[in-house]
């Protein structure tokens, strides 16, 4: 009978491996690594698995070598730094069998602002956080297609350069890296040397999953307060992985996973309509019940660290500015347009603070200091 691995000490020295080789920007950050190196293991016990995502504003930063030291702890890495997205529908879908850990470096040069869309990969990465999420190909030759599912649930880490689409930095723990301060120091890592110690952790923490694997399926933990939708997935995993382990490991989780969601929030500015929305509120039109469209333009692109006076090399227009409010509705349930606004005796195009009133309310952060009030009728909503 197999003795009985002890899942708390094994994610301390886990820990303890990262320590020598990364300096990440906070507690928070060595506590979600080690648990998504242990979540790779039992990625068949859970709904969903989180990506991890790497990133940082400048090069010599760290991400890579903390890639480099996920990779020797996680079951069957993959480095798919220029993988198709074909080749890695067919390795999820099973290369001798085995489902591999997908590890991307420089995913700024497959979804940089320079590097084109990639939708195919998008798409791979973003079906894949989920099981029973099967993309569906065309193969064969010719007329001899036939449709085939692909099974693209896998766990994927990344590193690059600050920057990933929007779905999948939302299905991520983002962990922000930052150059080594003089006073920071590590343990220089040598592949020949310290990858069999990765991999000694890695087969002890695949014996740990079987042992706790059934304890681990279909569970729900408990989440921190305020923890909910897309966060509360990504973070259900490593938070289930926490409470199998025990030791101090489920208080530690639990802290981290607040600290991390709020770290995502602030960093966070939403979409570009979001934006839009949350800078004409909170900047264009305050105390103000409608405005021409020409002012709110001149008061968009003057904005300071606002993207408006340089939309793809070209500051916003009327006509940008009316297909992207169109996409909200009013209360009334209609397409937010432009409407006439009498001015000085002449007659202008602009926009209601009415009509915006209920995107405001439905989409934007609340104000620091002036939340907006409740939606008509959800004023005893709890």
């Amino acid at each position: 009978m197999t003795d009985r691995i002890d899942g708390a000490a094994l994610l301390d020295e886990v820990e303890a491996f990262h320590r020598r080789f990364n300096v990440f920007p906070h507690e928070a950050a060595y506590v979600a690594v080690v648990l998504w190196d242990a979540h790779a293991h039992l990625l068949d016990c859970f709904e969903s698995t989180p990506r991890l995502a790497f990133l940082s504003p400048e090069p010599g930063s760290g991400k890579s070598r903390a890639l480099e030291i996920v990779e020797t702890l996680v079951p069957n890495p993959m480095a798919a730094v220029d993988a198709s997205a074909a080749a890695l529908f067919r390795a999820v879908a099973g290369v001798d069998g085995k489902r591999p850990t997908i590890l991307f470096d420089e995913i700024d040069t497959i979804f940089g602002p320079k590097a084109g869309e990639n939708e195919q990969l998008r798409g791979f990465i973003n079906a894949g956080h989920r099981r029973n999420r099967p993309m569906f190909r065309c193969v064969g030759d010719g007329a001899n297609q036939t449709v085939q599912a692909f099974h693209s649930y896998a766990a994927v880490a990344v590193a690059g350069l600050g920057y990933l689409p929007d779905t999948i930095r939302d299905r991520s723990v983002n962990i922000r890296m930052r150059r080594r301060a003089r006073n920071e120091s590590i343990e220089p890592y040598r592949t020949r040397i310290h990858e069999k110690e990765g991999f000694a952790l890695r087969d002890r923490l695949a014996a740990w999953a079987e042992q706790v694997s059934e304890q681990v399926m279909n569970v729900w933990p408990a989440m921190p307060e305020g923890v909910t939708d897309r966060p509360a997935d990504v973070w259900e995993p490593l938070l289930a992985v926490a409470d199998a382990a025990g030791g101090d490991w489920p208080d530690r989780a639990r802290k981290a996973c607040v600290v991390l969601v709020a770290a995502s929030k602030a960093n966070d500015k939403g979409s570009l309509g979001v934006r839009l929305l949350t800078d004409l509120r909170d900047h264009v039109m305050v105390g103000i019940d409608r405005l021409p469209t020409v002012a709110i333009l001149d008061r968009l692109n003057a904005l300071d660290d606002a993207p408006w006076a340089d939309l793809h090399g070209k500051p916003l227009d009327n006509r940008r500015l009316s297909r992207m409010l169109a996409e909200y509705m009013t209360a009334d349930n209609e397409p937010i347009t432009s409407r006439n606004i009498k001015a000085a005796g002449s007659v202008l195009k602009g926009y209601y603070a009415a009509d915006l009133r209920d995107a405001w309310a439905r989409y934007c952060p609340p104000p620091p200091e002036s939340p907006l009030p409740p939606l008509p009728g959800t004023e005893n909503v709890a």
